[in-house]
């Protein structure tokens, strides 16, 4: 798993523990992080440069404001 994938992982049971009235870390210990498994894609990834630079686009939400509208 790439450091990138394991750190958003982090950041979304962060993030949620705080949305949750959690103590910072208390889901951490749910993390189960296994083997990948033939014809499974290693990571999906949007990069959203060429939406900025060819239109003009901009997130309109930060990402934790995002998860806390859902």
């Amino acid at each position: 798993m790439s450091g990138a994938t394991s750190t958003l992982i982090h950041l979304l049971v962060k993030v949620t523990d705080r949305l949750l009235g959690n103590p910072e870390g208390h889901s951490e210990e749910l993390i189960t992080f296994v083997t990948d498994r033939a014809g499974h894609d290693l990571r999906y990834a949007i990069d959203s440069s060429k939406l900025h630079r060819e239109l003009g686009w901009e997130p309109s939400l930060q990402f934790e404001e995002g998860l806390r509208r859902l």
